[in-house]
């Protein structure tokens, strides 16, 4: 093919192009190494064993202690509660709005719907301390000031929207012609999304939730303001607790002089995090892939 000038500018464009995405891998591996690096230095000085079983978080104390799981169990109960909150509400919407809603309705509640996820965190963070918190005070005894379920609410909100659009859009994908041969057999509308189409987007449902999960796991502002910052390894849903993003945010303060032990427990977390959110993400991922397979 003769070299055009036409030619030429889709060549520049082509590799303008890939520049853009060379730049996007290289970043996430910079990430993944630094993470590694500062992870294997810390586990130099701390043994693995000890990270995983160790029962107690104490990092910066005189007799320190690097047990990781109270974080791990702190981010557990903040994402089941926003689990609770955003499955529900996120999957019953996305039925009203593909099943039940008319086009003009339609139109006015999914950007509506979308406005929550433009909130910044910090606000749903100070919402959940100022206005979910004294709520629920007023009807839970012995509930603090901070807590796992205030956030995991305000999460919960926060990540109805994804849940809501990812759910709409699997419910969206179930093939017309099944509804039609259950209406055919004198099924209602109800018995048709309860027993046809749900389970036909069972699949691509359960990877828009997983991914909502990913989403409530890394979290950050919402816990770091209402969650507490005490690790506790306790199920108590009424007692202040830290999750792994609330301590990355604690520890990088700038209080934590860089190169110590306390400064690399940061990155210890950061890879727990990074290993949880990419799994849950790798899975969620796969059932969505193989619901368009199927």
């Amino acid at each position: 093919m003769a070299d055009t000038p036409t030619s030429r500018r889709e060549r520049t464009f082509e590799r303008l192009l890939l520049a853009c995405a060379s730049v996007s891998v290289a970043t996430t591996l910079a990430i993944v190494l630094v993470l590694v690096i500062e992870t294997l230095r810390f586990f130099a000085e701390v043994p693995l064993l000890r990270f995983v079983t160790d029962v107690e978080w104490r990092p910066r104390f005189a007799e320190p202690s690097f047990g990781i799981w109270p974080l791990v169990l702190g981010t557990c109960l903040t994402t089941v509660v926003a689990l609770a909150v955003a499955a529900p509400l996120g999957l019953l919407s996305a039925v009203y709005l593909v099943e039940y809603a008319s086009n003009r309705v339609r139109r006015i509640l999914r950007p509506t719907l979308d406005l929550l996820a433009a909130v910044p965190t910090i606000v749903y963070g100070y919402f959940a301390l100022a206005v979910i918190n004294p709520f629920l005070q007023g009807i839970i005894p012995g509930l603090a000031t901070y807590n796992p379920l205030s956030p995991g609410i305000a999460i919960g909100i926060m990540i109805t929207p994804l849940v809501s659009s990812l759910g709409s859009d699997a419910i969206d994908a179930v093939p017309e012609n099944l509804r039609e041969a259950a209406y055919a057999l004198g099924a209602s509308r109800l018995a048709t999304i309860v027993n046809v189409v749900l389970p036909g987007a069972a699949t691509a449902i359960g990877g828009a939730v997983l991914l909502g999960v990913s989403r409530a796991m890394g979290e950050t502002m919402i816990v770091a303001v209402a969650g507490g910052q005490q690790p506790r390894l306790s199920l108590d849903l009424r007692i202040p607790i830290e999750t792994m993003t609330a301590f990355i945010v604690r520890a990088a303060e700038g209080d934590t002089p860089a190169g110590t032990l306390a400064y690399r427990t940061l990155f210890a977390v950061g890879t727990t995090l990074f290993l949880m959110t990419f799994t849950t993400n790798l899975i969620a991922r796969r059932l969505m892939r193989r619901s368009r397979l199927a």
